[in-house]
C-alpha cells in the first residue's frame, strides 16, 4: 500500500513539472518562414499594441513571437504572434 503512495506522489509530480514547463510556450512553431522574412521584436510589439495590449516583455522562441502584456482590462496574457506577419495565432 505505501509502495503504492509513493508512485503516485511521483508521478502526480512529474505530471505538474509537465503542466508547468508546458505553459511557457505554445509548443509548436507560429510560422514556418526563414527567420530573414521575420518582423524584428520591436514590430511584434508595435502590432499587439495596435491591437490594445500594454506590452511588458517579449521575445521570440521557437518560431514564435511570445509577448506578456496586460489586455484593455488588466488581464494577464500571453500572446504568440507569427513573426514572418506579425499576426496574433494563440493567446494563453
Amino acid at each position: 500500500m505505501r509502495k503504492l503512495a509513493i508512485a503516485a506522489a511521483a508521478l502526480a509530480s512529474v505530471g505538474a513539472f509537465a503542466a508547468v514547463a508546458q505553459a511557457g510556450s505554445l509548443g509548436r512553431p507560429c510560422t514556418s518562414a526563414p527567420e530573414s522574412q521575420w518582423l524584428t521584436l520591436d514590430a511584434l510589439r508595435a502590432r499587439a499594441e495596435a491591437e490594445g495590449y500594454r506590452v511588458q516583455r517579449a521575445k521570440i522562441k521557437a518560431a514564435c513571437g511570445e509577448i506578456y502584456a496586460l489586455d484593455r482590462n488588466g488581464a494577464r496574457v500571453e500572446l504568440f504572434l507569427d513573426p514572418a506577419s506579425g499576426r496574433i495565432v494563440a493567446t494563453q
